[in-house]
């Protein structure tokens, strides 16, 4: 069902796809004869004779209707389940497969796509952090970073790794989510593998992965839901993702899951999450949020409506714990109701352990929950982040923007004078 999902409502699909030129030769034929006898090819279908010329059909009909991106290998995997779905129907499979890529793979295949994926793994390195430290901490002490194993998952959108049935189940979830989701299908198989990879060194996580032991596709459906759920919503945030859609310009199909709307398709405003350069985006372990989504999460409404931080909301979202990293009489200036003050420069000891106060046990109760850091500078915030991540506290993350991003909201509170 979901090949038409986008397909719908998008004029003569057949007549768009009959006026495709797909028989005068071009670069790419000889990579995309490649590819095919290589493809699914446990399959009857698309092992076939007949199988491998639609293959060779769609492909080309992709490659020549989009002349500003370039064909990659992986593509071929991409277009497998559509054309095994649609194989009477090659302009449906074309149609789909052309609404698919630019909502979950956006300039994956541009010619120089290399700002693009590494935003991408960079992100998905942090999205491992937030939700499980502990195995981060060991794949980077051990210098076993995504760009060795998750491209072949993000580019083909997991088809190179998992056989069709499996992607057919995974995508059935994931064709209900955002573009932010597969992030999370891929910290799912990684939790999966997370007791072989936590007792392996470098070598032996390149050889598990070269061979990609049997993935219970169930149970990765069902966690990455979870995860996803745990995620705020701009943690995921990406510059090079699709831009938002200009008003009206729908996809012709309408998703009601709980978990389908983009951080990106939302209208920016002052609280809104900014752009910042890749080697800046590198140099942070924990992924940043917006104010919108602290707000949001800690169900901030005015001062008459405030709600402790530290308080399980109606609603069922996550509890969350705002760490103001300021100096006392910074954060007594005026600060987020509910939050605690834990000073950057006296928080940790000389071994890198958090110093036992008042504080510090507070956090300590809140392991598990999402932690918002927020300070003055976003550097101090970052490493004071990334400390937590080294002491294994899951899903950390800092404010984008700090402080200074809530001031003009009037959501500060300030302490009433003792008498």
């Amino acid at each position: 069902c979901y090949c038409l999902f986008w397909a719908v409502n998008k004029g003569d699909i057949q007549a768009k796809y009959e006026g495709i030129d797909k028989d005068t030769p071009i670069p790419t034929d000889r990579q995309i004869e490649v590819d095919i006898p290589r493809c699914h090819q446990y399959d009857e279908l698309l092992s076939s004779p007949e199988g491998h010329g639609k293959f060779r059909r769609v492909l080309k009909a992709w490659v020549v209707s989009h002349p500003d991106l370039v064909y990659w290998q992986g593509l071929d995997s991409l277009c497998a389940p559509f054309l095994y779905l649609n194989f009477n129907n090659e302009a449906l499979a074309y149609a789909c497969m052309s609404a698919f890529i630019p909502k979950y793979l956006y300039n994956f295949f541009l010619k120089d796509n290399s700002h693009v994926i590494q935003e991408y793994l960079t992100v998905f390195s942090q999205m491992i952090a937030f939700h499980d430290p502990e195995l981060s901490n060991h794949l980077n002490e051990i210098g076993f970073i995504p760009d060795l194993y998750a491209i072949p998952w993000f580019l083909t959108m997991f088809t190179h790794v998992f056989p069709l049935h499996k992607i057919f189940h995974l995508w059935d979830t994931l064709l209900l989510g955002n573009s932010s989701f597969p992030f999370c299908i891929g910290v799912a198989i990684l939790q999966q593998l997370r007791v072989r990879l936590l007792d392996n060194g470098f070598n032996e996580c390149i050889l598990l992965f070269s061979d990609l032991p049997e993935i219970d596709i169930e149970r990765c459906v069902r966690e990455s839901i979870n995860l996803f759920c745990w995620t705020p919503k701009s943690a995921t945030y990406r510059q090079h993702a699709q831009p938002p859609k200009a008003p009206g310009d729908g996809n012709g199909a309408t998703r009601s899951s709980y978990y389908s709307s983009d951080y990106q398709d939302m209208p920016k405003t002052d609280l809104s999450r900014e752009s910042i350069k890749l080697n800046e985006l590198k140099a942070e372990v924990s992924p940043r949020i917006s104010a919108e989504d602290l707000i949001d999460l800690c169900e901030l409404s005015g001062s008459s409506n405030m709600k402790l931080l530290n308080k399980k909301s109606k609603s069922g979202k996550p509890k969350i714990l705002a760490v103001d990293i300021r100096n006392n009489e910074e954060f007594n200036r005026g600060h987020i109701n509910g939050s605690i003050n834990i000073s950057y420069n006296s928080a940790f000891s000389t071994d890198g352990e958090l110093i036992q106060c008042a504080a510090t046990s507070m956090l300590q109760s809140f392991r598990g929950r999402v932690i918002v850091v927020m300070g003055n500078v976003i550097k101090s915030t970052a490493e004071f982040a990334a400390h937590l991540v080294k002491l294994s506290y899951p899903r950390v993350c800092i404010l984008d923007g700090g402080i200074n991003k809530m001031k003009p909201t009037g959501l500060l509170t300030v302490p009433s004078p003792q008498i």
